[in-house]
């Protein structure tokens, strides 16, 4: 494939990157779009990073306000001395919506970005637009997943060597191709700040299988849930197969699922314009 670089995704993209003192939180961000344009959220995973949505920046600033945050425990964000359980998540985004002065926000949110939208979609109706439940988290509870993610990401966290990260990210990934060289460095860059493996432990609480359960989203969370939403699964997530998100989408009682093929658990960046295109698709009404 041909070299691709953070940089080369986002060099003609009008942007900017930043914080928001969120309470007790430092909220690192990247934004681009006008702030007259309705607020779109964009969370990522487990371990990762505003820099998931670099590929699609552009297209949604056309039509949104785009904040791509990371969690806290994550990034450049604070990293709590806590466990990390998707309450302490749910008021992040809540206090990221007060500072950016919106009552409401669309969300995109991918694995524990999903799980993280569906719950507060569930439990802040009236501040919930639109949502993309992306390879979502928070319905499976597979020990083989869990292990697995687990080892990858403590490995990369007590030794961020090129290696390490390399790997973490490829799990990522249908073709491990896609995991450039820029990639890994500007992931390894986080794993290598001073206050990581704290950080990595925290954030890994939910792949603890008791921690884990008492967070989980039941059948009736799912059907609670009354905004329109989109579950984009994929043909080669690692998390768990399609027709997990095609009953996450027949319980959300304004559900609909979308499939993208030759993807793993991100699609947003390893199949752009197709995610693109069926995600604005979904977020405009068309």
């Amino acid at each position: 494939m041909t070299y691709t670089s953070v940089w080369s995704d986002l060099a003609q993209v009008e942007f900017r990157q930043g914080y928001l003192e969120t309470g007790p939180y430092r909220t690192r961000f990247l934004q681009s779009g006008s702030p007259d344009k309705p607020l779109l959220l964009m969370l990522h995973g487990i371990t990762g990073h505003a820099e998931a949505y670099v590929r699609n920046l552009a297209a949604h600033a056309e039509h949104f306000n785009v904040y791509a945050i990371d969690f806290i425990g994550h990034g450049y964000s604070t990293k709590p001395e806590h466990p990390l359980e998707i309450p302490h998540y749910l008021d992040q985004v809540q206090r990221v919506l007060d500072a950016l002065g919106h009552e409401r926000a669309y969300f995109s949110g991918e694995s524990l970005g999903g799980w993280v939208t569906a719950r507060f979609a569930q439990l802040h109706p009236g501040r919930t637009e639109r949502i993309v439940l992306n390879t979502m988290g928070g319905t499976m509870a597979n020990p083989k997943v869990m292990e697995r993610l687990l080892t990858l990401s403590t490995q990369a966290a007590e030794d961020p060597s090129w290696e390490r990260v390399k790997a973490r990210l490829e799990w990522l990934m249908a073709d491990p191709s896609m995991v450039t060289d820029d990639l890994i460095r500007t992931r390894q860059a986080i794993f290598e700040q001073p206050d990581w493996k704290t950080a990595c432990r925290m954030n890994m609480a939910l792949q603890d299988l008791q921690t884990r359960r008492r967070n989980m989203l039941t059948d009736d969370d799912l059907r609670a849930i009354e905004a329109e939403a989109l579950v984009v699964w994929t043909t080669k997530d690692p998390s768990g197969p399609v027709d997990e998100g095609r009953r996450i989408a027949d319980l959300i009682p304004r559900g609909r699922l979308a499939v993208i093929e030759n993807a793993g658990h991100w699609p947003q960046y390893e199949q752009t314009g197709t995610f693109n295109r069926i995600q604005l698709d979904f977020l405009l009404g068309r």
